[in-house]
């Protein structure tokens, strides 16, 4: 069952001038297309092709099935063996264009869900017998598929048992310690009642949405299936996707400001952006139902039934638009308002920057805060965060800081080019990263301005979830000396640039068919100066600090069928700016601070009991049982509650450049307020001002000699 690429090509190219002539395509047609010119795609962009065989097959077949039932709780193994099947024959199904496994996992799934429906239906109307000694696994990797159906609905009733008895053991425990008058008034059965009540609606929500699924989502999972064997950061995008991608890299979008859920067949309100539209509007509320939308003065569309992201497409628009919304009130009322669409911007997705007092009188600290790399592309004057950082680097400056911290803490990375800006920010020129393409020379992106923005000492902040971009940033300024580096154990370990390719472009015609999406896939690999790649491994810091996910397995390394780890010559480079040679120094005394801080040494006795909680996946059915269980981990969890409520850094301030900006908008009053709070409470800036005066000190040491 295997073919050559040249076939893959081949069929391509033969089913393209097929459909040139054929221009009227009916839905079946357009999947055929779609999923060819996804082929095609991946096979002529992607940085490492593979071969499209039965060890392929078998790997998205895995995948796929993953993605429908990854928890074990909806096929039999019997009706797993029919689509095992063709474990070996998605190969072929792909250069055929032939939707077979795909049509029959699709009406076996809906099948699956109707009966299990049924299940959790049936189990949840009648009280559960809380005395029998039971257990359930809730670890899928630990179970196999049920044998039988009596098995698959015995399963449910130990799972939906479970569920019941967290709520019903919470209510008893309120009714006990007399915190809730209306819980305290009722019986224990009425309490088992209540709870099964709970889960039952929380399970048809669930069903709903999933009951809601079109082909369309489907078949994206399906193709999902298929570019996640290439890497796990190759994957199709539906049109909408993309949309919702390009708000969270932009941080702005177009529209109400105004976060929703599905909540069975209705659209919700979950939470309101502050300072957009409806914001501003003070009509529409959180926990708003929305039943109609209308654009403008045209007719309201009924939106009950719809699933969300078309009901989102609805209300989205262009700014200086008007919609109508038909919302129902929590008190059942029903009004009718009007909002003018703007551009609402995602303030929190933005650098911002603090001053911090020292460690002695005089001395203060620029913070920058970055959580991602972001950059909007699609508008000449939007904001990219090399520009945003320059600027804050600059205020800093004026203010006359002693250092600067540069907290890249849970950054996933984004644009390469504003990383390498950046980077730039702090020497006078040189390499920043190499980039290998997959049919071209190692190309070294450089910073090639003289300038420098900061010349002073630096800290760049990261931990396990620091990736790609920032991963760049930290090891840049890691290898030439320039900044010390720290975090926990390892950042995350992407060491892959990705691309978008738009599938319209590659078809010209069919308008009645597009949009087809697009595609995301892995284009380049990148590498530190020094040669080694960060894919996998990660950048390992100069100091690593306690991490309460130290103990468990996070990062590129944990994903299905990462890319590996590979090394390529080092790129000649040096900088005069300010050389950290005395690491040694500064580690040993950070480590002497962590080893007698009572908060830190917490940390990591929490990652040990994190680790444990993790393993710890059979759970008691029986109320005495579970009593006693839940006392003794709540027992555990005090010890670690309240654990960074402390204010350590009290100096915490704006610069006052920025108070006008801040004091004329009460949205970004209260934003203010939240972030000045959280990083007042962080231990790990605390240190991390301990280790830049530190730098300091050994700076004014080098200085004089």
């Amino acid at each position: 069952m295997n073919f050559k690429k040249t076939v893959l090509f081949s069929f391509a190219a033969v089913a393209l001038m097929a459909a040139f002539v054929y221009p009227q395509v009916n839905p079946e047609q357009k999947e055929a297309l779609l999923l060819q010119t996804l082929v095609r795609g991946m096979e002529r962009f992607h940085y490492s092709p593979v071969n499209v065989d039965d060890a392929f097959s078998e790997k998205m077949y895995d995948l796929y099935l993953g993605a429908l039932d990854s928890e074990k709780r909806f096929f039999l193994a019997s009706e797993v063996a029919q689509l095992e099947k063709y474990k070996h024959q998605l190969d072929n199904q792909l250069i055929d264009s032939d939707f077979t496994f795909f049509n029959k996992s699709s009406d076996m799934i809906t099948a699956s869900l109707t009966r299990a429906q049924g299940y959790y239906r049936d189990i949840l109307s009648r009280p559960f017998d809380f005395n029998a000694k039971e257990t359930t696994e809730l670890d899928e990797e630990k179970r196999s598929f049920s044998h039988s159906e009596k098995a698959l609905k015995q399963y449910w009733y130990e799972y939906l048992k479970y569920e019941t008895l967290t709520r019903y053991a919470a209510a008893l425990e309120k009714k006990a310690k007399g915190e809730d008058e209306e819980v305290a008034a009722k019986s224990d059965v009425e309490l088992e009642a209540d709870a099964r009540a709970d889960v039952l609606k929380m399970f048809d929500r669930w069903f709903d949405r999933m009951m809601k699924l079109t082909r369309e989502d489907r078949m994206s999972q399906y193709l999902n299936a298929y570019t996640s064997v290439y890497d796990p950061h190759s994957s199709y995008y539906k049109p909408i996707d993309k949309k919702n991608f390009d708000i969270r890299f932009s941080g702005k979008l177009e529209g109400i400001g105004a976060q929703l859920q599905q909540d069975g067949d209705f659209t919700k309100v979950s939470s309101i952006v502050v300072g957009g539209p409806a914001w501003k509007a003070k009509e529409l509320k959180e926990n708003d139902i929305i039943l109609k939308v209308a654009q403008g003065n045209e007719e309201p569309v009924d939106i009950r039934g719809m699933v969300l992201d078309d009901a989102v497409q609805l209300i989205r628009g262009d700014k200086g638009t008007e919609v109508r919304l038909t919302v129902r009130r929590v008190d059942g009322t029903e009004e009718v308002l009007s909002i003018i669409r703007d551009v609402v911007i995602l303030d929190e997705k933005f650098a911002k920057s603090l001053i911090i007092d020292g460690e002695t009188p005089g001395e203060t600290i620029g913070y920058i805060y970055l959580p991602s790399f972001y950059a909007d592309f699609e508008d000449r004057n939007g904001r990219h965060c090399a520009d945003d950082v320059e600027i804050e680097i600059n205020k800093l400056k004026d203010a006359g800081v002693d250092g600067i911290i540069l907290d890249l803490r849970n950054n996933g990375g984004g644009s390469l080019r504003d990383v390498v800006k950046m980077s730039g920010f702090f020497i006078k020129d040189g390499p920043i990263v190499q980039v290998k393409s997959k049919d071209t020379e190692v190309e070294v992106l450089a910073d090639v301005n003289p300038a420098v923005q900061y010349e002073g000492p630096l800290v760049v902040m990261v931990n396990n979830f620091s990736a790609s971009a920032s991963e760049i940033l930290a090891a840049a300024l890691q290898d030439y000396g320039r900044a010390v580096v720290v975090g926990s154990n390892s950042t995350f370990g992407k060491g892959t640039v990705q691309r978008f390719v738009d599938l319209d472009r590659t078809l010209r015609g069919f308008d009645d068919i597009k949009p087809l999406g697009q595609v995301k896939l892995t284009t380049q690999k990148f590498y530190r100066i020094n040669g080694g790649s960060t894919q996998l491994r990660g950048v390992v810091p100069d100091i690593i600090l306690p991490d309460a996910y130290s103990q468990i397995k996070t990062g590129e390394k944990e994903e299905e069928y990462p890319m590996p780890w590979t090394e390529i010559e080092a790129a000649a480079y040096s900088q005069s700016v300010l050389q950290v040679t005395y690491i040694d120094q500064i580690r040993t005394r950070s480590q002497a601070r962590v080893a007698a801080n009572e908060v830190f040494n917490k940390v990591n006795a929490n990652a040990l009991r994190m680790k444990e909680v993790r393993e710890m996946t059979n759970y008691p059915l029986r109320l005495t049982d579970f009593q006693a269980f839940k006392a003794a981990r709540d027992a555990e969890a005090d010890n670690y509650k309240n654990l960074f409520d402390a204010v350590v850094n009290p100096s915490v301030k704006n610069l006052p450049v920025d108070l006008p900006a801040i004091e004329n908008d009460e949205s970004k009053v209260a934003r203010n307020t939240d972030f000045l709070e959280t990083v007042s409470k962080d231990v790990y800036i605390r240190e991390v001002m301990s280790i830049i005066h530190d730098i300091i000190e050994q700076e004014r040491i080098v200085a004089r000699n």
